[in-house]
């Protein structure tokens, strides 16, 4: 570990340390009227052993942890678990804040009162102490986000959810009139547990398959960092069918860039091991390239760039080279692993594309989705995030993803199977 990052490990901790010991005062305040003394001293013990507990786990992790490994199964759980405990903390300790500027203000208009007033008015008088209702308060309203962050980590992460859309196309092709394609995306192979995650994802396959789609299509990231991560899972992904095809393309952690390498020798022959990975699950990966797809007669064109992001993420992509030898006036599906392209390039581009597959955003894994209302916090960083979006009759859908990254949860953001047909007739609004 670098001194540089030795000493934003200890500042990290330092402030872990210091919200802990505020928040902890409101848990005094919480218990101090319960009767049993036992009672009492196993909650605060228990607070301080789990807070120590992820202390030193972060400790170990950081004492072996190595930019060539990437990030491990064990640092995911610890994310996982450190914002299971921060998130409530950080919400019980806005209340306490809170609180404690109102009592702050209180004691100083009633000092100045009572240094003003004369003798025989009646002087105001405060409490130094903190009021039990605000810190069960705190504690109940914090209790929502850990109960849905302890569901993200456990269940919600498998909730895989099938969403379905329907386009329609005035110039679609008579014989693809209902095609119905499957897509996924963003599966982060490498954040899967070997041992207790096979039965969740051949669930997931299982689920692919019983769309019945005519074709479907992978857009990218199919590991975290090394093209190893998949060995595990290609007997599982292998088993998805599809009559006219399955198809792939990069996304920005497919290409190693985020973990150290020996040579460029290295990283480069990872790149070719995760070319035959591809091959390996049934997969026709596109590299900046275009297949025909035909039937009755009749095609369209899959087009299927590189990965193209904005932000200091990779720009592979060449849309010019992937729409060579493509009619003008043929009707073509693009995959694109960044939707940061189709807002850039894709749709301004002279060259008419129909609909655009993205991923990438993975709803941030973290928000709210129910009728009516549709927020995650990469609504900031992405405008086209989640869900089909249209422009000037080039449609874009962006996959919410099949797995995770970093955060071992899904909290309101469900992965997903993406289930769309094509439609001739008049223009979807």
């Amino acid at each position: 570990m670098r001194q540089g990052s030795i000493l934003g490990f200890i500042i990290f901790l330092v402030i872990l340390v210091m919200i802990d010991v505020y928040v902890f005062q409101g848990v005094r305040t919480m218990t101090r009227s319960m009767t049993s003394q036992r009672w009492r001293t196993v909650i605060h013990w228990s607070y301080w052993i789990i807070s120590i507990g992820i202390f030193a786990w972060m400790g170990i992790l950081a004492l072996t942890f190595t930019p060539n490994n990437g990030p491990t199964q064990a640092f995911m759980r610890l994310i996982g678990v450190t914002i299971l405990f921060l998130i409530p903390k950080l919400v019980f300790l806005f209340f306490l804040l809170g609180e404690d500027v109102f009592r702050l203000v209180r004691m100083a208009y009633a000092g100045i009162h009572n240094m003003v007033v004369s003798n025989d008015l009646p002087k105001l008088e405060y409490s130094v102490e903190r009021r039990k209702f605000i810190s069960q308060a705190a504690m109940a309203i914090a209790a929502v986000p850990f109960l849905g962050i302890l569901h993200g980590l456990t269940l919600g992460k498998f909730n895989f959810t099938v969403r379905r859309e329907t386009i329609h196309y005035p110039d679609l092709p008579e014989a693809f009139d209902g095609l119905k394609i499957t897509q996924i995306s963003d599966l982060h192979s490498g954040s899967f547990d070997t041992d207790g995650h096979r039965s969740e994802l051949e669930r997931a396959v299982r689920m692919i398959n019983e769309q019945q789609s005519d074709i479907v299509l992978f857009t990218g990231d199919l590991v975290n960092n090394v093209a190893t991560e998949i060995l595990p899972w290609i007997d599982v992904f292998s088993k998805i069918k599809a009559p006219m095809g399955k198809f792939s393309v990069l996304g920005n952690h497919d290409y190693g860039d985020y973990v150290g390498w020996d040579s460029e020798a290295a990283k480069a022959a990872n790149m070719q091991s995760l070319y035959g990975m591809h091959q390996k699950i049934g997969f026709d990966l596109l590299r900046n390239e275009n297949r025909v797809i035909e039937k009755d007669g009749e095609r369209f064109w899959l087009l299927g760039v590189e990965n193209w992001g904005t932000g200091g993420f990779k720009k592979a992509g060449d849309l010019q080279k992937t729409l060579a030898g493509v009619p003008v006036d043929s009707f073509k599906i693009l995959m694109s692993h960044d939707p940061s392209h189709w807002e850039n390039e894709v749709q301004s581009h002279q060259t008419h594309i129909h609909l655009t597959l993205s991923g990438h955003t993975h709803g941030s894994q973290f928000g709210i989705e129910i009728p009516g209302i549709k927020w995650s916090p990469v609504k900031y960083r992405y405008p086209y995030w989640a869900g089909l979006y249209e422009a000037g009759k080039r449609y874009l859908y962006v996959n919410r993803g099949l797995g995770f990254l970093a955060l071992p949860a899904r909290v309101g953001i469900w992965p997903e199977i993406t289930v769309i047909t094509l439609k001739k007739g008049k223009a979807t609004a």
